[in-house]
């Protein structure tokens, strides 16, 4: 299939274009995954199962949610000053 093909089924809406794709190799540029290895003091660890219980989740999402959000948080703005 052209990609103007390809193209016209994906515009015209009407039609699931996930057939004509081939997934395998797909991926997230910027989303590959990389192990870190981190040592917590116990504390920490208690009071990170104490909080990732609470909300229901694993220790590791709530580690890289927290993480992932002071990182946006020390984002340089694009904003110029005025």
């Amino acid at each position: 299939m052209k990609a103007k093909d390809l193209d016209k089924i994906f515009d015209d809406g009407e039609v699931d274009i996930n057939p004509y794709l081939d997934l395998s190799k797909a991926f997230r540029p910027g989303q590959e995954l990389r192990r870190v290895n981190v040592d917590f003091p116990v504390w920490m660890i208690e009071r990170m199962d104490q909080e990732s219980s609470r909300l229901g989740v694993p220790r590791q999402s709530l580690i890289k949610v927290w993480i992932a959000e002071r990182l946006e948080a020390r984002k340089p703005s694009n904003n110029p000053i005025t």
